[in-house]
């Protein structure tokens, strides 16, 4: 039993350690201060101190959210105060699970095609190596919001991982806006706000969390929602992968990248 010391809740047991690894906290030095306010002098000192000043909030969530909510807030401030800059158009290479977590790793996307427009879901989950566990698909035939198809495909997302029993996982979606109703705080009378809220409930009972990726690294879910868009079934499990997603399949798994100007 571990006394509960300022520094082992703040800094030293297991998963105040993880937080801080995971957030780029890895100089042995950081762990081994035993003076409180040499230590907190020191962490808001350098490159990091926005990051350090970002983990002290009274928060209760799980490992990966707190990671994700922790570096996306810190982007947004630094974006904040950066000095305006000429844009410049620069070669991004993207690969499937570009920021390589370790756990189960779901992809979800949202399709609005043809015409008159059909809105449709889709997404899979694999492990960490690529190899596919489970796929769905879907059609919304009352909409033609894109916001509504890529919410949906998150939910229906968790939903099946936590069906699953999966305990840890990271979902990627290429709905930046999406993501930020998410973690935000979405207005009480959003027109989404019911769903918005049961994704947001799925997310605080497990070690879930939401990042965003280019559509680069999101192909397989995108021909899984432009699939559920063509279809006129409401919901469709995928326990086999389908022949159309073998090739990106294996481009996922093999880790090839994918150029974006």
């Amino acid at each position: 039993m571990h006394e509960e010391t300022f520094f082992h809740c703040i800094r030293n047991c297991r998963f105040s350690r993880a937080i801080w690894l995971r957030l780029g906290f890895n100089d042995p030095a950081f762990f081994t201060s035993d003076c409180v306010v040499d230590w907190l002098k020191e962490g808001l000192k350098g490159s990091q101190a926005v990051t350090f000043s970002m983990c002290f909030n009274n928060e209760t969530m799980s490992l990966n959210l707190l990671s994700s909510y922790g570096q996306n807030s810190v982007a947004e401030i630094i974006s904040s105060f950066s000095p305006s800059t000429p844009v410049v158009s620069i070669e991004k290479h993207i690969m499937w699970n570009n920021n390589n977590f370790d756990c189960a790793i779901l992809n979800v996307d949202g399709s609005c095609i043809a015409n008159p427009i059909r809105a449709g879901f889709g997404g899979l989950i694999r492990n960490s190596t690529g190899s596919f566990l489970a796929g769905f698909s879907g059609f919304l035939p009352s909409t033609s919001d894109i916001l509504q198809a890529e919410l949906t495909a998150i939910f229906h997302g968790l939903s099946m991982a936590k069906e699953m029993e999966i305990v840890e996982l990271v979902c990627y979606s290429d709905s930046l806006l999406s993501i930020n109703l998410i973690v935000g705080n979405t207005p009480r009378f959003h027109v989404y706000a019911v769903l918005i809220q049961e994704i947001k409930v799925f997310l605080s009972q497990a070690n879930y969390a939401l990042y965003h990726t280019l559509r680069e690294g999101n192909q397989c879910a995108d021909s899984l929602a432009k699939r559920g868009a063509s279809s006129d079934v409401g919901l469709n499990l995928h326990q086999n992968p389908l022949d159309d997603l073998l090739p990106l399949l294996r481009n996922d798994a093999t880790g090839t990248w994918f150029l974006r100007s």
